[in-house]
C-alpha cells in the first residue's frame, strides 16, 4: 500500500531559502539540494535565487531530459500543497517539448567550424601583418582584425557554455578554455558564473551581474538607494564621486565600452585568485590564461615603436567594444525591478527584460545569436542557427497572452540605450537628494 504525500506550503518553502538550508520545488516535488549547490555544474547563484520557490521553468529551458533523472536523489518526500502552473508555462513548456520532438536542440549546424575557420583566418592575417609587414595604417588594420576575432571567439564561447558545440564533452571544454582563456584573455569559469546568474535574474537590479556596472553606469534611479548586489555580495554605493560619473553616462557610454575589455580581465583573474570561490578546474583556467598573456603581448612588442603599440591594442579594445554594446543594447533599456527573480513568471520576466535586434538574416553571423535575445533567454540551449526559425513562435505566444515581444534595429536600439542612460544621468544630477561620502574603491570592482 502506498504511502499518503506529504505536502507543504509555499509559505513554509520560502523558509528553506540560503545556504546551508536550500530547498526548490519542480512540478510540485521538493527537492532539498543543499549539498548539491557546492558543486552544481551552473553554479550556486541560480540556486540561491530561485530558493524557497518552484523552479520548474527554469529547470525545463536550462536542462536537458536526462538531468530530470538526478533529481530522484534529492527528492526529500515531500509535495508543494499549493502548486499550479499558468496558462504562460503551460504553453512555455509545450513549445519545449515540442521543439525537442522536432530535434531542434541537436540541430546545430556548421555555425562552430565557419566560425572556428573565420578565427583562424583572422588570427593569421593579423599575425602576419604584424610580424612580417610595415606601415602604420595596416598596423591599425591588424588590431581591429585581433579585435574581430575577439568578437567571433567570444560567440563560440558564449556557445560552448550554454550547449555542446563539438563532439564530446572534452572537446567542448577544449573549445571553451582556447575561444575564452587563451585567445581571448578571458576566463570561461567567470563567464559561466556571471552569465548564468544574469540568465536566471534577467534584469533584476539587485540579482543581476550584467546591470551592475556601478559607478560607471545605472540604468535605473533605483540603484541611487545604494542597494546590496547579491551577485557580488556587497552594497553598490552611490557616492558623489558615483554621482559625476553616472550624471554623465550617456557621453561616455561608447568610450567606455572601447576599453572595457580591460575589466574583463580583471574580473577573470579575481575569480580565479578567490579564495572564497568554488572554480572547476582552476589551474587549467590560470594556464590558459597565461597563454593569452604571452603570446598577445609578445606580438605587440613585435611592432616597431611604442606608438604603433598602442594603437594595435587600442584598435583591438575598441572593435571588441561593438560587442560589448550589444550586451548592453540587449536589456539596459528594458523592463527592470528589485528583488530576486519568481519561479512563476519566467516567460514573463525573460521576455520583459529582453530585446531583439532586428535584422536580415545575412547579418546573424554579425550578432553572434544575440539579435534573437528573447528567444535565447526562454531557450537558451538551443543553437543560434534555429533562434531565427521559432522567433515567429515566440511571437504568437507573447501575442496570445497579452506580453511584448520587444524588438528595434540595430541603430534604434542604440537611440533607447542613451536615452535610458540620459534619463537616468538627469535625475543623478537632482542635488536636492543626498549621498553619502565617496568610495572609489566600487570603480575597481565592477563589471563592464
Amino acid at each position: 500500500m502506498s504511502q499518503p504525500k506529504t505536502y507543504i506550503s509555499s509559505q513554509d518553502l520560502k523558509t528553506h531559502n540560503k545556504r546551508g538550508d536550500l530547498w526548490i520545488s519542480i512540478q510540485g516535488k521538493i527537492y532539498d539540494v543543499t549539498e548539491w549547490a557546492k558543486t552544481h555544474p551552473g553554479g550556486e547563484s541560480p540556486l540561491l535565487s530561485l530558493a524557497g520557490q518552484d523552479a520548474t521553468d527554469a529547470f525545463v529551458a536550462f536542462h536537458q531530459g536526462a538531468a530530470w533523472q538526478h533529481l530522484d536523489k534529492h527528492f526529500n518526500g515531500l509535495y508543494l500543497k499549493d502548486y499550479s502552473v499558468s496558462e504562460v508555462s503551460k504553453d512555455y513548456r509545450k513549445l519545449v517539448h515540442e521543439f525537442t520532438k522536432l530535434g531542434l536542440y541537436e540541430q546545430k549546424g556548421h555555425t562552430a567550424m565557419l566560425t572556428m575557420c573565420l578565427i583562424v583566418c583572422l588570427f593569421g592575417f593579423s599575425v602576419y601583418g604584424v610580424v612580417w609587414c610595415e606601415g602604420f595604417w595596416l598596423h591599425l588594420l591588424c588590431g581591429g582584425l585581433m579585435g574581430f576575432l575577439w568578437i567571433q571567439s567570444g560567440w563560440l564561447g558564449h556557445d560552448s557554455g550554454h550547449y555542446q558545440i563539438m563532439m564530446s564533452p572534452k572537446f567542448n571544454r577544449f573549445a571553451q578554455v582556447l575561444t575564452g582563456n587563451c585567445l581571448a584573455g578571458i576566463s570561461i569559469a567567470w563567464w559561466k558564473w556571471n552569465h548564468n546568474a544574469h540568465h536566471i535574474a534577467c534584469n533584476s537590479l539587485d540579482y543581476d551581474p550584467d546591470l551592475q556596472h556601478m559607478p560607471f553606469f545605472a540604468v535605473s534611479s533605483k540603484l541611487f538607494s545604494s542597494i546590496t548586489s547579491f551577485f557580488y555580495e556587497r552594497t553598490m554605493q552611490f557616492d558623489s564621486f558615483c554621482r559625476f560619473l553616472i550624471s554623465n553616462q550617456h557621453w561616455t557610454f561608447y568610450p567606455v565600452m572601447c576599453l572595457a575589455r580591460i575589466n574583463l580581465f580583471a574580473q577573470s583573474f579575481i575569480l580565479l585568485f578567490s579564495k572564497n570561490k568554488r572554480v572547476p578546474h582552476r589551474r587549467q583556467e590560470l594556464f590558459g590564461l597565461l597563454v593569452f598573456w604571452v603570446w598577445y603581448p609578445l606580438l605587440v612588442s613585435r611592432l616597431p615603436n611604442w606608438g604603433e603599440r598602442g594603437i594595435f591594442v587600442l584598435s583591438s579594445f575598441a572593435i571588441t567594444g561593438i560587442q560589448h554594446v550589444q550586451f548592453c543594447l540587449n536589456h539596459f533599456s528594458t523592463s527592470v525591478y528589485v528583488g530576486p527573480p519568481k519561479g512563476n513568471d519566467w516567460f514573463e520576466k525573460q521576455t520583459s527584460g529582453s530585446l531583439d535586434i532586428e535584422c536580415l538574416s545575412w547579418m546573424d553571423w554579425f550578432h553572434g545569436g544575440l539579435q534573437f535575445q528573447i528567444e535565447h533567454h526562454l531557450f537558451p540551449r538551443l543553437p543560434r542557427n534555429q533562434l531565427r526559425k521559432i522567433s515567429p513562435f515566440v511571437k504568437d505566444l507573447c501575442k496570445k497572452h497579452g506580453l511584448p515581444y520587444n524588438i528595434a534595429s540595430f541603430y534604434e536600439a542604440n537611440v533607447l540605450t542613451i536615452r535610458t542612460l540620459k534619463n537616468a544621468a538627469m535625475q543623478a544630477r537632482d542635488f536636492t537628494k543626498p549621498v553619502p561620502k565617496n568610495l572609489v574603491w566600487e570603480a575597481v570592482n565592477t563589471h563592464g
